[in-house]
């Protein structure tokens, strides 16, 4: 893959390919390097949200005006984690159940997502879980969540 303005062109005159910039004109005979782009991660989740008061939105599909405290919703997602974690119910079961984000209807499953999409907090959670893994409560503009890496199929790599 070469830098953004390069391309490969042919010399008529040494019958051989060399490197051209079509941004600045240069050209040399070996492979530019420099600012070459870089691949962003690529990240799978799945998550229960529970909004309250002062989520930046505060209604959802399930709720159309949200009236819980963040306390409620700490204690909320606090419960639904010690389930899953016990093994009592299954992730995306309950939270097709009890999130309050409209992924709920995916099992919580957000799909692949890179680098600089979700909020900052979320994000860095995400990236500290090993696939399979758990979260502790992670705290968003959006609410409290509980989050669960899952592994990207190879269809979803690229």
């Amino acid at each position: 893959m070469l830098p953004p303005h390069w391309e490969i062109r042919r010399s008529s005159k040494y019958n051989k390919d060399y490197f051209f910039n079509k941004q600045t004109g240069e050209s040399r005979w070996d492979l530019p390097t420099e600012a070459l782009p870089k691949k962003k991660a690529k990240f799978r989740a799945r998550h229960i949200l529970a909004k309250h008061v002062g989520s930046r939105r505060p209604s959802s599909w399930r709720e159309e005006n949200i009236t819980r405290t963040m306390e409620e919703a700490e204690q909320k997602i606090r419960l639904i984690r010690e389930d899953i974690a016990s093994g009592k119910l299954p992730f995306e079961d309950i939270a097709a159940i009890e999130s309050d984000c409209s992924s709920a209807k995916r099992g919580g499953d957000l799909g692949v997502f890179e680098e600089g999409q979700m909020q900052p907090a979320f994000e860095k959670a995400v990236k500290s879980l090993a696939v399979g893994e758990l979260s502790d409560l992670v705290y968003t503009d959006s609410g409290v969540h509980i989050i669960e890496r899952i592994s990207i199929d190879k269809k979803e790599e690229n």
